[in-house]
């Protein structure tokens, strides 16, 4: 008799130190898996974080005694280690900031000592001196510095404009105060004068024209001009008269009482926030208020929008030189940053012992230049996101010139001085619009797909069928986008109305056929095998759709009135090419294989006999699937759907070629929309590294990451519910 070799009692060693490999291998994957995720949660979060953080401010970083005056005007260069004065006597200096360099100053002497002093805005730089003649004098400083073999040289320049004439001068007055404006070859001035008058004067295409007002100003406590001189602003208490200039005169477009109605909030100066397009109010009571024009009706009006509640102990205002933000300086030396769109109080810091007389900002917004008592001092600002709060990334913002508060994604410009939109919720929004149209085309398909191939139909077919349709799967989204994009989408244009009516006839004929084929004589239906019916379905089906295309015309004409764009838009429904339909179609395509595949395999693994005895309980195929399968399966399919959604939401490229990738709110589903993932793929190679744009689409991408966790633990939540609760099955 024969000896085996082995026995099955016996350890198998090199099997077991297999299995143990194996599980170890798998157990490792598994937590590599885990752990790549847990990082790219910590990376992203990383990257987030600093949008919420503080700015801060380094007081001090610079010291150095000037003259003892007052000066007019002072600037400071993007390094911090340079600076210009102008003081009243006349004389600019340039000087260096470090106590170290020595007595470096240089000084260029104007001509004598003026009586009145205009700056325009920072964007500009021109700033202006008049005597009460009406001789003027403009002078641009430049804190220049060029690259040498030694190193970074400091080369200032101050440039003149030349003036052929006293522009300002008037016979038998004196000039009290005066405004002016340079932009684009275009010169104009503003003066008021010692009988209550104001002339405002122009030069184009170097002929001077001159305009005086008829309306006499007795108490005018302020006058500027916007950048472009198009509006004249004069402050008289607390009303403030806005005048526009158009072609050969000046006209009175409305006088606005800047008080709010309450004698407590007197006005006591006004500046202009970065851009011009909105003034800052500083009340005597501390309050500061944000005005800007808004068009209602076809007619510009300066409207309140929000204020800024500051302590009485304001001392003055610092518009910030690019961004929308201001700095106010309080008698203990306390100073605040503001940022207007995101209302975020961004700096709250005692850094001087003595609040400064006067104070300037470099063109990067890095420095702080404060004079006070002779000497000069510099502070480092670190405020890299302003912009950035939960309001205005969540909630309505009202942007300047924006007739009302809206949810606006808008993050570049051509102008610097550009007021950047970073609301989230259009973008959230047209994620969620372009997943609900693709998982309202795919889920019925998929899931009934899924239904009729596991469980009706024949075995050969579904051979056929199930391999097809997951090969589907391989195709690339670019392909698929691309196609939309340049085919599909045109052809949805073109053929509107008889999309619109395949959408509606397709599912009915279906059920009228299935009524038709149910009462025909069982004679005739038996000669097909069951599982067949949906290749007698195809054909019927490609009949429909060639009929309708072909009566498309004919549709249009009888329900559209012959032209169904026209008519949409006499309804008030805009059409773009490609839209919502066209997404829903391409991305449900995509989104069908990955649906239609878990749900048939959940389907057609329940078990045999649960279906079997069913229906030797009398039960028919339709109660068995409804009562017995679906319900054993609901899990598998509830998966399905939601890994089906997470890929809605997450994809890319089909939105991306798709869509018009316009960033509105609306659920017209002949309208585009613009996506998180979208956005990433089109914004963030043009972004600039660490800027406020650059992390917020590391946020948005944060949000997919959160949304698909979240979608897929509460699948797995749902799926381990219904599996507990018809296991019993």
């Amino acid at each position: 008799m024969a000896v085996a070799d082995f026995s099955l009692k016996e350890p198998d060693r090199k099997r077991l130190i297999k299995d143990r490999l194996f599980r170890l291998a798998v157990s490792s994957g598994g937590v590599g898996v885990l752990a790549a995720l847990v990082l790219i949660f910590v990376y992203l979060a990383l990257m987030v974080l600093p949008l919420f953080k503080d700015a801060g401010i380094t007081p001090d970083i610079a010291n150095r005694a000037v003259n003892t005056s007052t000066p007019l005007a002072m600037g400071i260069d993007d390094y911090g280690e340079h600076a210009y004065l102008l003081y009243p006597e006349g004389n600019l200096d340039f000087v260096t900031l470090s106590e170290d360099s020595g007595d470096d100053t240089q000084t260029h002497a104007l001509g004598d000592e003026y009586d009145l002093f205009y700056a325009a805005p920072s964007s500009s730089g021109w700033l202006a001196m008049a005597s009460s003649e009406g001789d003027v004098k403009l002078v641009r400083p430049h804190l220049t510095s060029r690259m040498s073999s030694n190193g970074r040289e400091f080369v200032p320049k101050l440039e003149t404009y030349p003036l052929s004439e006293p522009v300002l001068q008037r016979a038998g007055v004196t000039l009290k105060q005066f405004a002016f404006a340079l932009q684009d070859d275009v010169l104009i001035f503003a003066g008021a004068y010692s009988d209550d008058r104001i002339e405002v004067r122009w030069m184009e295409e170097g002929r001077w024209s001159s305009y005086l007002f008829s309306m006499p100003v007795p108490q005018l406590d302020q006058i500027f001009f916007t950048p472009n001189g198009k509006l004249l602003y004069l402050l008289s208490g607390s009303e403030l008269i806005i005048a526009n200039r158009e072609s050969e005169k000046m006209t009175v477009r409305e006088i606005v009482d800047l008080s709010l109605g309450e004698s407590k909030h007197s006005v006591s100066n006004i500046d202009l926030l970065s851009g011009a397009h909105s003034l800052l109010v500083t009340h005597n009571d501390g309050l500061v208020s944000q005005w800007f024009d808004v068009v209602r009706n076809g007619q510009r009006h300066l409207t309140h929008i929000r204020e800024f509640k500051l302590a009485s102990e304001l001392q003055f205002l610092l518009p910030d030189t690019y961004r929308k933000g201001f700095y106010s300086f309080y008698i203990n030396g306390t100073v605040q940053s503001h940022y207007t769109t995101s209302e975020k109080l961004v700096i709250f810091n005692r850094t001087y012992k003595k609040v400064p007389q006067f104070a300037a900002m470099s063109g990067n917004e890095q420095y702080l230049l404060a004079y006070r008592d002779g000497r000069v001092s510099v502070a480092h600002l670190d405020n890299p996101f302003p912009e950035i709060s939960l309001s205005s990334l969540w909630q309505k913002v009202w942007y300047e010139s924006y007739p009302e508060p809206e949810f606006v994604w808008q993050t570049t410009s051509a102008d610097n001085e550009f007021e950047a939109k970073f609301s989230l919720i259009p973008i959230a929004f047209g994620t969620l619009k372009a997943a609900a149209f693709a998982m309202l085309f795919a889920i019925p398909i998929a899931v009934l797909g899924a239904i009729y191939t596991a469980y009706f139909m024949t075995a050969r077919m579904r051979r056929i069928v199930k391999p097809s349709i997951e090969l589907m799967e391989a195709l690339p989204t670019v392909i698929i986008g691309f196609l939309a994009g340049l085919w599909f989408a045109p052809l949805v244009e073109r053929h509107l109305v008889s999309v619109l009516a395949l959408l509606i006839c397709l599912p009915l004929s279906t059920i009228v056929i299935g009524g038709v084929w149910h009462l025909l004589p069982s004679a005739c239906t038996r000669k097909f095998a069951n599982g067949w019916h949906a290749a007698l379905l195809m054909p019927v089906i490609l009949v429909l759709v060639t009929l309708i295309v072909y009566q498309g015309a004919n549709l249009e004409a009888w329900f559209f009135e012959g032209d169904v764009r026209a008519y949409l838009a006499n309804q008030g429904i805009d059409f773009d090419q490609r839209n919502a339909l066209v997404v829903g179609f391409a991305m449900g395509f995509a989104v069908i294989p990955t649906i239609f595949t878990i749900a048939e395999d959940a389907i057609f693994s329940v078990p045999k006999h649960l279906s079997d005895g069913s229906l030797a309980l009398g039960a028919t195929a339709w109660q068995t699937l409804t009562h017995v399968v679906l319900l054993t399966a609901s899990p598998g399919i509830f998966s399905a759907i939601m890994m089906g959604l997470g890929r809605a939401v997450g994809e890319t490229m089909i939105v991306l070629m798709a869509t018009g990738n316009t960033p509105i709110m609306d659920w017209n589903i002949l309208e585009g929309m613009r996506t998180l993932s979208a956005t990433i793929a089109v914004e963030m190679p043009e972004s600039e590294v660490g800027s406020s744009h650059y992390r917020i689409l590391f946020l948005a991408a944060l949000l997919l990451l959160v949304f698909t966790f979240a979608v897929n633990s509460l699948a797995e939540w749902v799926r381990q519910r219904l599996r507990d609760r018809y296991r019993a099955l």
